[in-house]
C-alpha cells in the first residue's frame, strides 16, 4: 500500500504559491522501492481548482500532499500522464479524502 511518511513542510510565497521547504516523499509500494521524492525548492499551487468551487474544494484542502506529488510529476514529466492521475487518486485515498472529492 502507498504511504506518505513525512508532513509536507512548505512556505507560502504569495497567493496560492508554495515552496517545498523540506524534502517530501510518497511511497508507491509497501516495500518502499518505488518512491516519488519532491525536493526542497519545488514550487506548487497545490490543487488547481476554479475559484468558484473553493468553498467546497480549497486548493490547500486535505488532498494537498497528493496535489504536490501530482504537480511535481507533471512539471518534470517523470511518468506517463495517465499514471500521474492514478497516483493522485491513490494519494487522496491514502489521505482519507472522501470519495465525492476524489471524483
Amino acid at each position: 500500500m502507498s504511504c506518505f511518511t513525512t508532513p509536507a513542510i512548505m512556505e507560502m510565497l504569495g497567493h496560492y504559491r508554495w515552496r517545498v521547504y523540506e524534502t517530501f516523499r510518497f511511497y508507491l509500494s509497501k516495500d518502499k522501492n518505488d518512491v516519488i521524492e519532491v525536493p526542497v525548492g519545488f514550487i506548487t499551487d497545490l490543487a488547481t481548482i476554479p475559484r468558484i468551487f473553493w468553498s467546497l474544494l480549497p486548493p490547500d484542502g486535505e488532498y494537498a500532499k497528493a496535489a504536490i506529488i501530482h504537480d511535481y510529476l507533471y512539471h518534470y514529466s517523470l511518468r506517463d500522464r495517465k499514471e500521474y492521475d492514478l497516483i493522485f487518486l491513490d494519494g487522496m485515498t491514502v489521505l482519507g479524502v472522501p470519495k465525492w472529492k476524489r471524483t
